[in-house]
């Protein structure tokens, strides 16, 4: 069984976990972007309080061309970032969006 199928399992077994639709997001970006999308919008709404999700899919979502998204998954990821105290979260959002904004990216 690979990493795919394995993350796949976890999920059914406990379908309510972050984490675990998390980590299966970041894997379909290895092979499958329609399907890391629709779990990162899925885990976003579903549970918008998990800050790591922020960055990975604001950076999905310019990679498939959806700025409104991407900006809006950036400043949410700021916003959830200062509300957790978690300002090293905070700086690497707003880096990412001003660089992205700047067009560096």
């Amino acid at each position: 069984m690979n990493r795919l199928e394995q993350l796949r399992q976890l999920e059914k077994e406990d379908p309510h976990d972050p984490f675990i639709r998390y980590a299966l997001a970041l894997e379909y970006l290895k092979s499958d972007r329609r399907s890391s999308e629709a779990k990162f919008k899925e885990l976003i709404l579903q549970h918008p309080d998990y800050l790591p999700s922020y960055y990975p899919a604001a950076h999905l979502m310019i990679d498939l061309e959806q700025p409104a998204l991407a900006e809006q998954y950036f400043i949410k990821g700021m916003e959830l970032a200062k509300a957790q105290n978690d300002f090293k979260t905070y700086r690497e959002l707003q880096s990412a969006f001003e660089s992205w904004k700047e067009g560096t990216v």
